[in-house]
């Protein structure tokens, strides 16, 4: 058994606050007993206005966050998932997350490969693609304290064959950093996620953004850790702060013997339309 912590956060447009947020989390989630601490998407920074947020925008290697996050994981010897940060990464922004061991070393990154642009009838519009660079490649992180962890952010929940090469690459669970909106939350979020999990056979951890947020967004929250039988081990509805769930991988197996659907998958081929 195997416990993790999860951040539940409304991230605001000073860095250097959600900076602070963090690394305190980090501490909370050591002092708690966590092997690994997951945060949301976003962590960083989150600010819909890109002309004022690109006043305070890094490149990875300058990013002041991600340098607080990683000396507080060394300092307290606790893995982190940071969600994901806003970097600048050539002419664009990459929504990029990152995996950070005890020691402060990032073990892997992973680019969101889902952009989100839609108008909602809400009256809300999102345009990623407009300041976001899409990722390119699918990320399994080997040796964390939950075994292979496979990295999506947000909005790559809604699309399964992602979660399905993850799975086929064994991933022992998935991590979903999220800012889910209030609509799309209250209909989407338990459901894509449990049927993930069930689907894959294996967990789910989705870190989430809650409440609302200095640049207007209102966000979900709901931060979730789902099991492979599609049993919801933690979900910390609209509270910010630090949750706990216990998680044993065993149950991955026992799920799979069960309803083996991944031994039983076969390759699609293509629609005849006749």
């Amino acid at each position: 058994m195997t416990r993790i912590a999860l951040f539940q956060s409304t991230s605001g447009i000073d860095p250097a606050a959600n900076g602070r947020a963090l690394t305190k989390a980090i501490e909370q989630a050591a002092a708690g007993g966590a092997e690994m601490l997951f945060t949301p998407e976003m962590s960083g920074l989150l600010d819909r206005d890109s002309t004022r947020a690109a006043k305070v925008l890094k490149t990875e290697n300058e990013d002041p966050v991600l340098a607080a996050c990683r000396e507080a994981a060394a300092r307290h010897h606790v893995w982190l998932h940071l969600g994901s940060l806003a970097v600048l990464d050539g002419g664009k922004v990459a929504n990029r997350g990152f995996v950070i061991d005890r020691e402060g070393v990032i073990r892997a990154t992973y680019d969101k490969l889902h952009l989100f642009d839609v108008d909602l009838p809400t009256g809300e519009s999102w345009r990623e693609s407009n300041v976001y660079s899409a990722g390119k490649g699918v990320v399994l992180v080997n040796g964390t304290p939950i075994g292979k962890l496979g990295l999506t952010i947000c909005y790559d929940l809604r699309f399964p064959g992602l979660f399905a090469r993850l799975a086929e690459s064994d991933a022992d669970v998935i991590a979903v950093p999220a800012a889910f909106t209030v609509p799309t939350g209250k209909a989407h979020w338990h459901v894509l996620l449990r049927a993930r999990a069930i689907e894959a056979g294996l967990f789910v951890v989705a870190a989430a953004q809650v409440g609302h947020h200095e640049d207007g967004r209102n966000t979900f929250g709901h931060s979730l850790v789902v099991d492979p039988w599609g049993e919801i081990l933690l979900d910390m509805e609209e509270q910010n702060g630090v949750g706990f769930a216990d998680i044993d991988l065993k149950r991955i197996s026992d799920v799979r013997s069960r309803i083996p659907a991944l031994s039983h998958r076969r390759a699609i081929p293509d629609a005849v339309s006749v």
